[in-house]
């Protein structure tokens, strides 16, 4: 990862940090533990250092409002038990959905819609979830931990009755899947998959040749950051509630977003919120 773009998200957050009204916040009881999963370029992990967009934009924040986050680096599935089990504060970024609603307090950011992304080919369309169960010569593969709702555990799990679902440990395992011609095709957000390709060799270049189709079945949701009821006070949640709405209000968020992918990756699949 290069210092020009380390430098530009810090750049982000600390503009980010001064648009944000002074007022008096309230301090966090203690440091608040956040795993992440590295997806680039919002969660980059070199080793024991851990930038991206969303961990400095937490702490240019976090400094100003008196409140310390700590990151450890793990697996998305992991990153989700975590948050299941009470062993994780915050749960940054993530699609709203009613299995998390019942972990943690959901906080919006942006709007987001998954995609059905593939490499492009003279194949025909697919319109639809039927029409991709009924393409059994389609191999799909998924990040475990990865959650877009009903819709998408109800379609992964035909997938995998047919023998057609391949579950990944990160996204980049999924590219270099799809790069290599084992799979066919994914879901996920393209600024996730456009992310890894950008800043890994083994599949650079890749983020030119994706084809991207919607699913009604996958509509436009929002994705943001999920609170723990389990280990936050009452206070502490609403010191970070506070705080990540008038993240998700400024747009800067948004902005970070725009300075590191194509514009119409984002207009596919990113809005404000």
């Amino acid at each position: 990862m290069t210092d020009f773009y380390c430098s530009a998200w810090r750049r982000t957050a600390a503009m980010l940090a001064l648009a944000l009204p002074t007022l008096a916040w309230g301090q966090c009881s203690r440091d608040i533990q956040v795993p992440v999963s590295a997806v680039s370029p919002n969660v980059v992990v070199n080793g024991a250092s851990i930038s991206g967009i969303y961990p400095e934009l937490l702490r240019a924040l976090g400094a100003r409002m008196g409140c310390t986050f700590v990151f450890t680096a793990v697996p998305r599935a992991r990153q989700e038990a975590m948050f299941e089990l009470g062993k994780a504060d915050l749960l940054i970024p993530a699609t709203s959905t009613q299995r998390r609603d019942q972990q943690g307090l959901f906080v919006p950011l942006m709007g987001n819609r998954p995609l059905l992304i593939s490499l492009q080919s003279a194949r025909a369309p697919i319109n639809n979830m039927q029409e991709l169960i009924d393409r059994r010569e389609l191999r799909v593969a998924l990040v475990r931990g990865y959650d877009y709702g009903a819709s998408y555990q109800a379609l992964a799990k035909e997938l995998s009755s047919q023998g057609r679902l391949f579950y990944e440990v990160d996204a980049l395992s999924v590219a270099r899947l799809m790069q290599s011609g084992f799979i066919d095709a994914t879901i996920m957000s393209p600024t996730i998959l456009s992310g890894v390709a950008q800043n890994d060799a083994r599949v650079y270049g890749m983020a030119d040749r994706l084809r991207l189709e919607a699913l009604p079945e996958l509509p436009w949701g929002m994705s943001g950051a999920y609170l723990s009821r389990k280990t936050l006070t009452p206070e502490d949640q609403a010191t970070l509630r506070e705080l990540l709405e008038k993240v998700g209000r400024s747009g800067a968020l948004l902005d970070a977003l725009q300075r590191n992918h194509r514009s119409e990756l984002l207009s596919a699949s990113v809005r404000p919120r």
